[in-house]
């Protein structure tokens, strides 16, 4: 049964050249393992690519991370197994999820698994995102406020 937050479905290519990214990723960038510090990277808006594994139970775990990448327009994917996922970051464990901040070597793999992934590369994205041009509009010019003068008191005599 697939699982309620696996919006997609990748291809056996794609998956390979994640774990690729991922290694490279984890030689000369910064990774964030689990779904807790994934959730942190995105909130933030530090994650570049965000990887999820399709077989995490319980599923609420990281249901809320597609939603979350999607609304910070960060990049995410799959992978079948967190066993998989745990091995291409160098770790002796299962892992739920990852997030890439730092691309490092990793960059232009990165692009190319969003651009199979999503169907528009990044830089085709990013402009379609791009507000169109509007016309300029003739600034007034803001009048300096005045500002109140206190009232001078009259100043008594004591003789």
């Amino acid at each position: 049964m697939a699982k309620s937050y696996v919006n997609f479905n990748v291809s056996q290519e794609v998956v390979a050249k994640t774990i690729e990214a991922l290694q490279l990723a984890k030689q000369s960038g910064t990774v964030r393992k689990g779904a807790n510090e994934v959730t942190k990277s995105v909130e933030r808006g530090l994650a570049s690519f965000v990887v999820i594994a399709e077989d995490v139970e319980p599923e609420e775990v990281v249901v809320h991370i597609p939603k979350l990448c999607s609304q910070k327009n960060i990049a995410y994917s799959y992978v079948p197994k967190k066993e998989d996922l745990g091995k291409a970051i160098g770790m002796n464990v299962p892992c739920t999820a990852v997030a890439i901040e730092n691309q490092g070597g990793a960059a232009n793999a990165i692009k190319d698994i969003v651009s199979k992934v999503t169907g528009v590369s990044r830089s085709e994205k990013k402009e379609s995102a791009a507000p169109k041009e509007q016309k300029e509009q003739p600034k007034k010019e803001a009048k300096p406020k005045q500002q109140p003068q206190a009232a001078a008191k009259p100043q008594e005599n004591k003789a």
